[in-house]
C-alpha cells in the first residue's frame, strides 16, 4: 500500500487506470475524503490542500476535527487468547496494555 501523510492525516494512494491518474483517500476518520492528480506532485498538492480545506471547515462551524485515532483501541478476542496475552503480559511485568502496546509497536516497526 503507498500511503502519504500531512498535518498528521495518512492517505492511501492508487493509480486509477482506467481514468490513468492517482486517487487517495485519507485514512482512519470515518469522513470520505478523497482527492486525486495526474502527477505525483498534483497529488501531494490536493492532498495538502484536501486536508487543509477539513481542518478550515471545522473551525469555521466550531466542530473538532476528527483524529486519525484517539489512542483507545477496543479488542474483541476469544477467552483463550485474551488470557493467555495476560499471562505473557503479566511473565513479562507488564500490563495487558503495556504488553500489547509493545507488541503493535513491534509488528508496525518499518511501516
Amino acid at each position: 500500500m503507498n500511503t502519504m501523510s500531512h498535518r498528521g492525516y495518512t492517505a492511501r494512494v492508487e493509480l486509477d487506470d482506467r481514468d490513468n491518474i492517482f486517487v487517495g483517500r485519507i485514512l482512519g476518520i470515518r469522513g470520505i475524503i478523497s482527492f486525486h492528480g495526474e502527477t505525483v506532485a498534483r497529488l501531494r498538492a490536493e492532498f495538502s490542500q484536501a486536508v487543509d480545506e477539513y481542518l478550515a471547515e471545522c473551525e469555521e462551524r466550531g466542530l473538532e476535527p476528527e483524529k486519525p485515532a484517539s489512542g483507545k483501541l477496543l479488542l474483541r478476542v476469544p477467552p483463550e487468547i485474551h488470557g493467555k496475552a495476560l499471562v505473557v503480559a503479566q511473565a513479562a511485568g507488564k500490563s495487558l496494555n503495556q504488553w500489547a502496546t509493545d507488541v503493535l509497536r513491534s509488528a508496525l516497526r518499518g511501516r
